[in-house]
Order: structure tokens, then C-alpha cells, then sequence
């Protein structure tokens, strides 16, 4: 399914837990209260323990005798490979080198705990598992929220995924989420400062060290956050600003963008144009747009493209829309939007280029 929340077949669960909301796939544990790691561990299905096994091949030439038609098939051993086994399903999640050491889910987790335990009042939100259990993720609210202008408050989450199929760090990052509308923010800052990565190692120092980096990362993030979109904030958008905005945006390619630029209109598709009508209509008619104090600033011309996604757009399910909005198409438009949003904070209509 596309939201690939691992389903355990051994307990008849869903490995995903919620705390009091329903997650937009509408899977796995809900319970009423914060809970601490180790809990969310358990009601989130992820209380396993993934072993790195020798790996082996069979030489099938070899045969019992003359005229015999059984066979001999020996173990081989693969050098300096082996497999990640999930222990309670037995099922293979990957394929590592020597040097990869496992990190298991509750190790990984001590990566917030850290936090949690200096007092910072962090609350675990989410956490779960997908795939096979290859890979798992939890969300946690920071205390704070970044306020932007007056009725426009967003939350601050940090989020932390980590792999056991060999193709993934430790790696954990900043995360805004409007309240309001309940939109999913990207914060899009550069991949160096907006996350941290870090190898499977089963170290607690560096653990520890990281989760405090961490921490200081994300208090400069949200500092950072709340004083760009409150920038965004009073940065005036006259309407065609807007379309245009849209238009780039929304391109699913540089084609479309040529066309734009080359004022060959009768090319774009049906389907783009249409795509293009409706985050515009969303963006100048949505009550939501103009009652909130940021209508006809930037900030509420990225607001229009994320809350198309999550407010307008039809999906197939449930399940596509939550792809598309974590990592897909609403993801990436998002991420463009944000790009287009900032620059034109400093430079105006200069930053509007279809290219």
C-alpha cells in the first residue's frame, strides 16, 4: 500500500501510533496521553530486534554420485556481507557490509531522550515502521511554537527516521507544522543545517552528543523560521505575482516552463492549466486565505500551494495523499513554492523567471 506502514502479521497491527489523531492513513495504535519512548516503542509495534546474520550462496554443481538425481547443493559463504534479519518475523529487512553495526529502534530513540531529559518538555507525537520494518520514524512537538503575524501560530516538531537495510543514516530534522489548516510546512532550509545525519553506531556518547547538537540546531532553525516567515509575512504579492508563482510552481518539467516563457500558451496540457485555475482560485477565494492577516503576502502565497494540497487536491485515498505531502509531488511543489517565496522576499518580481 502507499503509506507502507508495516503490518505485522505475527500480532494483527499496524506498526504506527498516534497520540489522540488519526494519521491521514488512518492506521495503527491511538492512545490519549504523551508517551515516553520505550512506550511508543511498544504501542507503535517496533519493540524488535534486527540481528546481522552471515550470508551464504549454495554451489548447486556438485552431485551425490553417478546416475544419482539428488544433490549436493554446500554452503557457501558470502565474504564481508551480511543480511539484516528482523528477529521476531525473521524476515530479511537488508543487506550491509562489515562495517555496518546495527542501531536498534529503542537505541535509536535515546537519540531524543537525551533532549527529554534535560526538562525541554518534549512529547512524543507520532512513531511507526515501514516496509518490512526497514525502516523506522518518530515525531516529537518541541514546546515552543514560531508565531506569524497575529492569528497564524505553527508548531514545531522534530522528526528522526533510521534504517536497518544498509542505505540510510541515523537522520533526524526540523520540522514546522500549521496549526490551522493543519498543513504540513516544509521548512526546505539547506540539507546541511535543516538535518543531522549520523552513522549506525551503538556509541551513547556520540548519541548523547549529537542529540544535543541536535537540539541547539533546532532552537536556531525555529528562531530562524519564525523571523523568515514573519518577513514573508509583510512582503505585499499583487495577484498576477501570485499566477505566476503558481505557474512555476506547479510546472511538472522545463518544458511547460519554455512554454511559459516563450508565451506559448496553446501548449501546456488541460491538466496543467486546470491544476494552475485552482490553487489560484484557493489562493484569492479560501475563507481561511482571507480572514487570516497574512492574505496577499508572501507567506500566504506559499500557504496556497501547500494548503492546495492538503485542502483541495483529489486523491485516489487517504493513503496517496499522505505519499504525496511526506515525500512525492505536494512535497516537491511545496519545496519550489518555498525556493520561489524567499527569493522573492528580496529581490520582487525579478525572482518570478521561467527557466
Amino acid at each position: 500500500m502507499a503509506h507502507q506502514i508495516n503490518f505485522n502479521q505475527k500480532t494483527g497491527k499496524n506498526s504506527f501510533m498516534s497520540v489522540k489523531e488519526k494519521a491521514w492513513h488512518g492506521l495503527g495504535q491511538i492512545i490519549d496521553r504523551y508517551p515516553t519512548s520505550s512506550e511508543a516503542i511498544q504501542h507503535a509495534g517496533l519493540d524488535y530486534i534486527v540481528e546481522k546474520r552471515p550470508l551464504f550462496t549454495y554451489d548447486t554443481a556438485n552431485h551425490l554420485g553417478e546416475g544419482s538425481d539428488d544433490i549436493m547443493i554446500p554452503e557457501i559463504e558470502v565474504p564481508n556481507f551480511f543480511a539484516t534479519v528482523r528477529a521476531d518475523t525473521e524476515q530479511v529487512l537488508g543487506v550491509v557490509g562489515n562495517d555496518y553495526e546495527v542501531v536498534q529502534n529503542r537505541d535509536a530513540f535515546s537519540f531524543f531522550d537525551a533532549i527529554v531529559g534535560g526538562g525541554d518538555g518534549i512529547l512524543y507525537e507520532t512513531a511507526g515502521a515501514l516496509g518490512n520494518g526497514e525502516r523506522v520514524f518518530i515525531t516529537a512537538k518541541l514546546p515552543d511554537y514560531i508565531r506569524v503575524g497575529v492569528k497564524d501560530w505553527i508548531e514545531q516538531y522534530l522528526f528522526l527516521t533510521t534504517t536497518h537495510d544498509g542505505l540510510g543514516s541515523i537522520t533526524a530534522a526540523f520540522t514546522p507544522i500549521r496549526i490551522v489548516c493543519n498543513n504540513t510546512l516544509n521548512a526546505a532550509m539547506n540539507n546541511h543545517s535543516g538535518a543531522i545525519k549520523i552513522r549506525h553506531t551503538a556509541s551513547a556518547t556520540e548519541r548523547l552528543k549529537q542529540a544535543h547538537t541536535l537540539m541547539g540546531i533546532s532552537r536556531s532553525l525555529s528562531g530562524e523560521m519564525e523571523g523568515l516567515f514573519n518577513q514573508w509575512a509583510k512582503v505585499r504579492i499583487t495577484d498576477a505575482e501570485v499566477k505566476k508563482l503558481i505557474q512555476i510552481a506547479m510546472a511538472p518539467n522545463k518544458e511547460v516552463l519554455e512554454n511559459l516563457a516563450e508565451g506559448k500558451l496553446d501548449l501546456l496540457s488541460t491538466h496543467y492549466t486546470n491544476i494552475v485555475d485552482n490553487v489560484y482560485e484557493y489562493a484569492l477565494g479560501s475563507q481561511t486565505q482571507q480572514m487570516d492577516t497574512t492574505a496577499g503576502t508572501v507567506f500566504g502565497a506559499y500557504n496556497s500551494v501547500t494548503g492546495y494540497f492538503q485542502n483541495v487536491r483529489s486523491f485516489k485515498s487517504e493513503e496517496a495523499k499522505f505519499k504525496s505531502i511526506m515525500d512525492g509531488t505536494a512535497k516537491q511543489r511545496a519545496q519550489t513554492a518555498f525556493n520561489l517565496c524567499r527569493d522573492f522576499a528580496v529581490s520582487g518580481s525579478e525572482a518570478l523567471i521561467y527557466n
